[in-house]
């Protein structure tokens, strides 16, 4: 009489891939659940983060300086585009990249590019966070308000 014994082991060893197989298809679950799960906070952070300086730059009647500065005490323009700085939890940082004092931690860049209209009277805005490296945006909003034309007080 034959042992069964190559049998048993067969079917343990084909049970032990199985099971290998499931666990590497559930490791890998988790780790896009925790990438998707990052990306959705920091666009959640984005969002509040365009929206306070949405509301601040309508507040000020379109003067985007006035509003960052309110919102930050300090303002950053290059080629008429407003900046301000983030690490990967949205905390305001105080130094600007580039100038020799940077936190190693930059991680976003909020942008207020003022559009023209071309229409008197009416303002425009684009208000978007980037990272500070690559430029996939994270969250864009566009803003408008009325601006007093030609009126004495």
């Amino acid at each position: 009489m034959k042992s069964k014994a190559p049998l048993l082991l067969m079917e343990q060893m084909v049970m032990l891939v199985v099971f290998a197989l499931a666990a590497a298809l559930c490791v890998q679950a988790f780790v896009r659940s925790d990438a998707a799960s990052r990306q959705n906070a920091a666009r959640d952070r984005a969002v509040v983060v365009c929206q306070n300086a949405a509301e601040l730059i309508r507040h000020n009647g379109g003067n985007v300086e006035a509003a960052l500065t309110q919102l930050h005490g300090e303002v950053y323009e290059r080629d008429g585009v407003y900046h301000a700085y983030y690490d990967g939890d949205m905390n305001y940082i105080r130094s600007q990249p580039g100038c020799g004092m940077e936190a190693p931690e930059t991680a976003y860049r909020l942008e207020v590019s003022p559009v023209d209209t071309g229409v008197d009277g009416l303002g425009r805005a684009r208000v978007e966070v980037v990272p500070v490296e690559g430029n996939a945006v994270v969250f864009a909003l566009d803003i408008a308000w009325q601006k007093g034309v030609g009126a004495d007080g």
